[in-house]
């Protein structure tokens, strides 16, 4: 015992800490001997002082007898009721000497001391982990007992800290008492409020003495340091995995258990982890709150923002012990390494595939269920992977975020730029073990492997239809849907691909990069360089299989095929002539038109010379077709006029068509019934009245039509799209022909005159109608009473004195 300034000093003998009254020094010296006397009768817990025996029995009977005089809110110590008033009175009266911070509990100044002696006495007897807190020591031994002593009185839930419980039952009440005097936001715990602020601060008191790097929570540090020392130091007690965080392990469980205890509360659809709930509802919302500070792009989702601003500085912080190969994301770690150990640990219960990464999983089975979760805000498209909706909204916004570093070109794809850049560098890494050519990407090596194999794995549902790719599939099936999602902002000119879109806006910007090294001719397609080349080669690289012949293009190869099966596809709608090429019916057709069609390619084909010039553009075409066509199109010429009714056509087709809505002719005859036509296309639609053929499907309610125009319409009734506007009262239509009776309200024009009587009408439909009056017809019967009508209007009232009766 010692004697200062007149107080007497009793002293520890084990580390010397000097205390004032002898009784606190026995109980400090239980923290040395660990000696616990006062035992806790109902659940055997031993405790080192009575005091908090006392404290902790009000656990178990749950008496709080002090009360806070401002709030109200009750405690089952004097202590903690005195350490809370201090939260109304801003009251802080612990001081560290050292750096001049305040506290408002002793305990919690004592905590901080150590943070700048780095003194941690209380160490763990089972892994020997030590803390500068005795409570941090006990919530930790928790880890190793998997003790819970916090039970929630309403959902049963169980906690390994007070505090815990404390906070999770503001989630039933919805208790917020915690608030920041700087933004107003409230907290339903102390910690996070600190937290919170730190946003407004910038603080970060936490800092990584291997590299640097500051932490605004501790706990976040701790956490960091682990990427250093490579700890996993929570391991997966089914398969063994090993983990650097304790909610790590919490989440990978549910892959092995399936549980999924987060549900959207929008569409009810169930995740494994809150942060994918909230991610997902965003979705729904429409919310990015995260932001690149660099090109502005929004974010629903932190993490992916991190991600997304290391394409801007390069940085890959995660590194492969194996190879050296770096990753700007520790996930592409993850599955990288997969490579070299041939792990593949997830496996579909569907059809037994294994995958290396469980999101490529949980993005496969999507193929078994069809789900396409990620809808497109603009369009309303649907997408099974988010990294494809964030494709595809490029096309609307036209961004291009990947540079060409070499020539500056863009792209809205990664792997576009990669494979672009493999064009200067020359490299073609992935080589044809049958033939030997080589290819830039490992895709196009896929498909030339099935021109020798002749596989054909993607089907058309609608058709039946085979196709080599899956790309070419998704463009065929726009031929039913009539589908051309991909529009030129210069002229509105719509397109199934976008290759053609890009194409086809070369017309405007006379852009020609594709460059032949032989000859130095230049071309708008790389596909025509290919096809170019091949004169100087020689290389026929197309055989047929039935005499033999070869070919340099796969079309003209598709269209020799046809001399042998005798298929003609391409049909001339004045005539209903049939040709094997599509070249054979556009030379047809200049027939029609006075047009002498080998005159016109003769200096084409023998020169390699393009002849028709456009004398206000300057546009060049090789067919006089071509140069007509252009014209009409882009500079809004309509040379051809109906001598009947004075209506000008883009092309003379189109003018022969319209003569018969005044001679009646309908050259196009069905061969089961009989019924004539005037267009070739009306006649193949009829027909498939007779053999129930609807191959165009609706793909919202799943209605079928026998055309895609009937189609195009239908959808419109869903989308309530009237792309028909009338410039003279405004009205809108959504179809073309309901517009086009519809401005002769407005011009008087009265195309269809009855023959017979010579009044004239301004729609077919209504001739048709009144011709009945005049040849008595009454095709529309009653399936009640066998009554017949000329009109089905009058049907329709009718059989309403039947259904009302």
């Amino acid at each position: 015992m010692s004697n200062n300034m007149g107080k007497s000093l009793y002293h520890c003998d084990i580390c010397g800490k000097a205390i004032s009254q002898r009784l606190d020094l026995t109980k400090h010296k239980c923290i040395h001997t660990g000696e616990k006397p006062f035992h806790c009768d109902i659940c055997g817990k031993s405790f080192s002082e009575n005091g908090n025996l006392t404290n902790h029995k009000r656990i178990h009977t749950g008496e709080k007898p002090y009360h806070c005089d401002i709030c109200g809110k009750s405690f089952s110590a004097n202590g903690n009721l005195t350490n809370h008033k201090r939260i109304h009175t801003g009251e802080k009266p612990f001081h560290c000497e050292i750096c001049g911070k305040s506290f408002s509990a002793n305990g919690n100044l004592t905590n901080h001391k150590h943070i700048h002696t780095g003194e941690k006495p209380y160490h763990c007897d089972i892994c020997g982990k030590s803390f500068s807190q005795n409570i941090v020591l006990t919530k930790h031994k928790r880890i190793h007992t998997g003790e819970k002593p916090f039970h929630c009185d309403i959902c049963g839930k169980s906690f390994s800290e007070n505090g815990n419980l404390t906070n999770h039952k503001r989630v039933h009440t919805g208790e917020k008492p915690f608030h920041c005097d700087i933004c107003g936001k409230s907290f339903s715990a102390n910690g996070t409020l600190t937290k919170h602020k730190r946003s407004h601060t910038g603080e970060k008191p936490y800092h990584c003495d291997v590299c640097g790097k500051s932490f605004s929570q501790n706990i976040a540090l701790t956490k960091h340091i682990r990427v250093h020392t490579g700890e996993k130091p929570f391991q997966c007690d089914t398969c063994g995995k090993s983990f650097s965080q304790n909610n790590h392990v919490t989440k990978h469980k549910r892959v092995h258990t399936g549980e999924r205890p987060f549900h959207c509360e929008i569409c009810g659809k169930a995740f494994s982890r809150n942060s994918s709930r909230t991610q997902h509802e965003r979705i729904h919302s429409g919310n990015t709150p995260f932001h690149c500070n660099i090109c502005g792009r929004p974010f629903s989702a932190s993490g992916d923002l991190t991600k997304h601003k290391r394409t801007h500085t390069g940085e890959k912080p995660f590194h492969c012990e194996i190879c050296g190969k770096s990753f700007s994301a520790s996930g592409d770690l993850t599955k990288h390494k997969h490579i070299h150990t041939g792990e593949k640990p997830f496996h579909c219960d569907v059809c037994g595939k294994s995958f290396s990464a469980n999101s490529t999983l949980t993005q496969h089975k999507r193929v078994h269920t069809g789900e396409k979760p990620f809808p497109c805000n603009i369009c309303g498209k649907s997408f099974s992977q988010s990294a494809n909706l964030s494709t595809h909204k490029r096309f609307h916004t036209g961004e291009k975020p990947f540079h060409c570093d070499i020539c500056g070109k863009s792209f809205s794809i990664n792997s576009d730029r990669t494979r672009h850049e493999r064009i200067h560098s020359g490299n073609m890494p992935y080589q044809c073990d049958i033939c030997g050519k080589s290819f830039s990407a490992s895709g196009n090596l896929a498909k030339h492997k099935r021109s020798h194999t002749g596989v054909k794995p993607f089907h058309c549902n609608i058709c039946g239809k085979l196709f080599s790719s899956s790309s070419n599939l998704t463009k065929h099936r726009r031929t039913h849907t009539g589908e051309k999602p991909f529009g030129c902002e210069i002229c509105g000119k719509s397109f199934i691909t976008s290759s053609n879109l890009t194409k086809h806006r070369r017309v405007h910007t006379g852009e020609k990069p594709f460059h032949c090294d032989i000859c130095g001719k230049s071309f708008s397609a790389n596909g025509t360089l290919t096809l170019h080349k091949r004169s100087h080669t020689g290389e026929k690289p197309y055989h047929c299989d039935v005499c033999g012949k070869s070919f340099s293009q796969n079309i003209v190869l598709t269209t020799h095929k046809r001399s042998h099966t005798g298929e003609k596809p391409y049909h001339c709608d004045v005539c209903g002539k049939s040709f094997s090429a599509c070249s054979g019916l556009a030379k047809h057709k200049c027939c029609h038109r006075g047009e002498n069609p080998y005159c016109l390619n003769y200096s084409k084909t023998y020169t390699g010379e393009i002849t028709f010039h456009c004398n206000i553009s300057g546009e060049s075409f090789s067919t006089s077709c071509n140069l007509t066509n252009y014209r009409c199109i882009h500079l809004g010429e309509k040379p051809y006029h109906c001598d009947i009714c004075g209506k000008t056509s883009l092309d003379n087709n189109t003018l022969i068509i319209h003569k018969r809505t005044h001679t009646g002719e309908r050259p196009f005859h069905c061969d089961i019934c009989g019924k004539s036509f005037s267009q070739g296309c009306n006649l193949t639609m009829h027909k498939r009245t007779h053999t129930g053929e609807i191959p165009y499907h609706c793909d919202i309610c799943g209605k079928s039509f026998s055309s895609s125009g009937n189609l195009t319409k239908h959808k419109r009734s869903h989308t309530g799209e009237k792309p028909y506007h009338c410039d003279i009262c405004g009205k809108s239509f959504s179809d073309g022909s309901n517009f086009i009776i519809h401005n002769r309200i407005h011009t008087g024009e009265k195309p269809f005159q009855c023959d017979i009587c010579g009044r004239s009408f301004s729609a077919n439909c209504n001739l048709t109608s009144h011709k009945r009056i005049h040849t008595g017809e009454k095709p529309f019967c009653c399936d009640f009473c066998g009554k017949s009508f000329s009109q089905k209007g009058q049907l329709t009232k009718h059989i309403s004195v039947h259904t009302n009766m």
